[in-house]
C-alpha cells in the first residue's frame, strides 16, 4: 500500500523560503521592499535562516558574491522591489557573471494583470539579466516555484558556476497552493576520460625540457590543489597562476612562482614567455592574464588546456590537446600515470633557475620596499602586510592602480583567499565582497584593500558590518584621486587632469560614527600598530592609510599605444 504524500498549503512566499531552507542554506542577504514582502515575512519565522540586510542592492550582491565564492555554496540576494530594487542588482550580477560566481539573485516583478500596461515601478526584468546570467527566471505559476528554485541552484553551482536571477510576480507570490515536499537539487558529472588524449599528454610533458603548469580558478575555486603540486613536483616543473588566482597555490611551495602575465611578476611571466610546453589547468588564459597576445605567452609553446567549459578549450589561443574535464580530477590522473611509469624527471637547468630566481625576487621585494619615506609608499604598506597578517587570513581587492599593484605583492596561504573582480574590473566590490568572505569564515581573518573612490561608493554597508558583528579589516589607501584614471592623463594626456582629483571626509572618523573602529595612519610607523590592534577587535575595523598620490602606474599602455606623449617611467 501507497503512502499518500502530504500536501502543504503555502503562499508563494512561503515556498520560496522553505524550499531554499531544504537546500541547508544557512544565510541570506536582501534589502526589503514591498514586492516581496511575503518573502520576508517568511523568512520571519525561519529560525534556522540567518537574515542579513544590507543597504543597497548592488553591495548586497557583492556581499553575496563573496560568500558564495569563499563557501562553495549559493550566495543568495533578494532585492525587494521590482523596477529600481530589480536595476540595482545589474551591477552585482554582472560581476559575479565574469567570476563564474554561484549567486543567485531574487527580485519582485509586477503583477501578471499588471504587465505591459506601464505599471508602477515596471520594466522588462527578464530581458534586463539575460545577458549577465547563466539564466534568468520569470517564474509564472506559484506551484513552479519548487522546480525552478531546484534548477537555479543545480545551474548556478554546476561548473562553470555562475549568477541566476529569478523574478517573482506580486500575485504569484501571494497565492496560495498544495505543495508536496521539496527536494534538495542534485548534480551528476561523470565526464568520461580520453585514455589516448591522456597519453599524449604524458608523452609530450615528459619529453619536453621547458615545461610550466599554469593553474586558474578551475584548480583555486575548489582547493583541490594538492594533486597539482604532486605533479609538478614529480615532473619538478614550475607552477604558476593566472590573473586575480594568486592564491591558487600556497605562496610556500617550493615550485609556485606566483601570478602570470602583465598584472604578474616578472619571473612567473618569464617562464610563460619562454615554456616550450604549457599545461593549462582551470584557466581560459584570458584577457587579465595574457592581454590577448603573444607578447604574453609563448607563440611557439605547445599547449595541452584543461577546462570544465568547452568553450573555453582553445578560445584565445590555439592549443594542440584540448581536455573538457574538471581540471583538479585531470591533474591526479596524469600524476598517477606517469608515477606508474616509473620515469621521474630529474630537475633541470630550467626549473633551477625559475627557483633561483624566485627566490631572488622575494628578497628583493622584502629589501625595496620602503619603510621610511613620507608620503607612505605601497612597497612599504605591502611589506607590513606580509609581516603582520596570519597565514589563515582571507585578503579582497578593488580594481584600480593601487590594488592592481598589490596582487602579487601580498602572500597566500589556505586556498582559496583571494578575491578580486577579476576580469569586471570593479571599482567599489572590495568591502562588500569581505563581508560576505568573512561570513563563510568568521574565523579568518579578513582584510580588505581599496582606494579611497571605491570605498566613498559602498560606505554605507559599514551599518551592515556593525549590525551583525561582521569585522572586517578595510584599508582604504587614500591617494585622493582615481589612480589608474589619473595615471592615463599624466602619461597619455600631457597631465590635463580632469575628474580624477577626488576629495573624500575622514574615513577614520566616519567609522567611529557608524559604530565601526577607525584608524587615520599618516605615518608608515603608524600602519603597522594600527594592522595589529584591528585584528585583535570584535568590531568591524578601518585604517584609512594616507598613499603617496605620485605612486601610480599604467596597467593598460596596450589601450594607448595611438598616443605619442612620452611614456614616464615608474618604479612599479
Amino acid at each position: 500500500m501507497k503512502v499518500k504524500k502530504k500536501l502543504h498549503s503555502l503562499s508563494g512566499g512561503q515556498a520560496v523560503v522553505k524550499y531554499i531552507k531544504t537546500e541547508k542554506v544557512r544565510n541570506i542577504f536582501g534589502l526589503i521592499g514591498s514586492a516581496t514582502m511575503e518573502i520576508f515575512d517568511s523568512l520571519y519565522d525561519c529560525k534556522d535562516i540567518n537574515f542579513i540586510d544590507v543597504r543597497d542592492e548592488r553591495t548586497g550582491t557583492h556581499i553575496a558574491d563573496g560568500y558564495a565564492r569563499a563557501s562553495g555554496q549559493a550566495g543568495i540576494m533578494i532585492a525587494g522591489q521590482n523596477g529600481p530594487g530589480a536595476t540595482n542588482l545589474t551591477t552585482g550580477i554582472a560581476q559575479a557573471y565574469s567570476a563564474f560566481s554561484p549567486v543567485i539573485t531574487i527580485a519582485g516583478a509586477v503583477s501578471n494583470e499588471h504587465k505591459g500596461k506601464d505599471s508602477f515601478q515596471e520594466i522588462d526584468q527578464q530581458s534586463l539579466f539575460e545577458p549577465i546570467t547563466k539564466k534568468t527566471f520569470t517564474i509564472k505559476k506559484t506551484n513552479k516555484i519548487p522546480s525552478i528554485l531546484n534548477q537555479s541552484f543545480k545551474i548556478a553551482l554546476t561548473p562553470k558556476c555562475g549568477p541566476v536571477h529569478i523574478n517573482l510576480p506580486r500575485d504569484i507570490l501571494s497565492k496560495k497552493e498544495s505543495f508536496k515536499e521539496f527536494s534538495k537539487h542534485n548534480i551528476k558529472m561523470n565526464i568520461k576520460i580520453n585514455e589516448k588524449i591522456i597519453k599524449q599528454s604524458i608523452d609530450k610533458i615528459l619529453s619536453t625540457k621547458k615545461n610550466v603548469i599554469i593553474v586558474g580558478a578551475g584548480i583555486k575555486n575548489n582547493g583541490n590543489y594538492k594533486d597539482v603540486v604532486k605533479l609538478a613536483k614529480l615532473i619538478n616543473t614550475p607552477i604558476v597562476s593566472s590573473a586575480g588566482h594568486g592564491d591558487a597555490i600556497p605562496f610556500d611551495e617550493k615550485l609556485y612562482m606566483g601570478q602570470m602575465g602583465p598584472r604578474g611578476n616578472e619571473i612567473a611571466s618569464k617562464l610563460v614567455k619562454e615554456a616550450e610546453t604549457i599545461l593549462a589547468l582551470g584557466t581560459r588564459l584570458g584577457f587579465n592574464s595574457t592581454f590577448y597576445s603573444y607578447e604574453n605567452i609563448n607563440k611557439k609553446a605547445f599547449i595541452i588546456q584543461v577546462d570544465i567549459d568547452k568553450k573555453s578549450l582553445g578560445r584565445y589561443f590555439p592549443i594542440e590537446i584540448g581536455i573538457c574535464n574538471d581540471a583538479s580530477k585531470i591533474a591526479k590522473i596524469l600524476y598517477e600515470k606517469i608515477l606508474l611509469k616509473k620515469e621521474i624527471k630529474k630537475i633541470n637547468d630550467w626549473t633551477k633557475s625559475a627557483i633561483h630566481q624566485r627566490k631572488i625576487y622575494i628578497q628583493k621585494r622584502d629589501h625595496e620596499a620602503n619603510l621610511e619615506s613620507q608620503p607612505i609608499k605601497p612597497s612599504g604598506l605591502f611589506k607590513i602586510l606580509r609581516d603582520v597578517i596570519p597565514n589563515n587570513s582571507a585578503v579582497t581587492l578593488d580594481a584600480g592602480t593601487l590594488c592592481l599593484q598589490a596582487t602579487d605583492a601580498i602572500n597566500y596561504y589556505k586556498p582559496p583567499c583571494f578575491f578580486t573582480p577579476l576580469d569586471f574590473g570593479l571599482v567599489g566590490f572590495s568591502f562588500a565582497c569581505g563581508l560576505g568572505v568573512k561570513i563563510a569564515r568568521p574565523d579568518s581573518p579578513v582584510i580588505s584593500l581599496m582606494g579611497d573612490g571605491g570605498f566613498g561608493m559602498t560606505i554605507s554597508e559599514l551599518s551592515t558590518a556593525v549590525e551583525h558583528k561582521i569585522n572586517t579589516i578595510t584599508i582604504v589607501m587614500n591617494n585622493g584621486s582615481w589612480g589608474a584614471e589619473k595615471a592615463y592623463q599624466r602619461d597619455f594626456f600631457k597631465e590635463r587632469y580632469i575628474g580624477s582629483d577626488i576629495k573624500s571626509p575622514n574615513f577614520a572618523k566616519i567609522s567611529e560614527l557608524y559604530g565601526a573602529k577607525g584608524f587615520k595612519v599618516n605615518r608608515i610607523a603608524e600602519f603597522g600598530d594600527a594592522l595589529k590592534t584591528s585584528l585583535n577587535q570584535d568590531n568591524p575595523c578601518v585604517i584609512d592609510v594616507s598613499v603617496d598620490p605620485n605612486e601610480l602606474y599604467s596597467f593598460r599602455r596596450d589601450s594607448f599605444q595611438h598616443k605619442s606623449v612620452k611614456k614616464k617611467k615608474s618604479k612599479f
